[in-house]
């Protein structure tokens, strides 16, 4: 693996039917075994909850609901003379994206419900007026970032 230069980023795909990158990004890591075909129509169909629900255009809202539980600092853990720190690191804006996606996914599977379709529109509502898992996710690590700010210096 060569250490001199940067690799390359692949520009992101679109979405079939709203040509977004930030749908596509949601499909692929909602999709389980390989079935993307699911996937989407999982994400449509939250999407049309979404719509129902607020009267609102939903891809709109996932945005903005992506944008408000993107972390600025991430924590990475580093050893150093034997013991585990957990150092608080800079998120670029393509991790911090990717980042989101995880936390409000994971919210969402969390959560209490009947399906994932009810539960994931439930949880991209709940991040768009400050609330939820994925939300409380990002406060939370940014309070234990800023706990462990002494040991930025380990910083790589």
């Amino acid at each position: 693996m060569s250490r001199r230069q940067t690799k390359r980023k692949r520009p992101y795909k679109t979405d079939p039917l709203y040509q977004s990158v930030i749908v596509h990004l949601v499909a692929n890591r909602l999709m389980r075994h390989g079935k993307k075909s699911l996937s989407y129509s999982i994400l449509y169909a939250v999407l049309n909850n979404i719509q129902e629900e607020t009267n609102r255009e939903p891809l709109a809202i996932l945005e903005y609901a992506i944008r408000t539980v993107i972390p600025t600092i991430q924590l990475k853990s580093r050893r150093v003379g034997g013991t585990n720190y957990q150092v608080p690191v800079e998120v670029t804006p393509r991790r911090g994206i990717t980042i989101a996606i995880q936390w409000i996914l994971n919210a969402a599977s969390i959560r209490p419900g009947r399906t994932i379709v009810s539960r994931l529109s439930i949880e991209i509502i709940d991040a768009t007026s400050g609330n939820g898992g994925a939300v409380r996710k990002r406060d939370e690590t940014h309070r234990i970032a800023q706990a462990n700010k002494a040991f930025a210096r380990y910083r790589f």
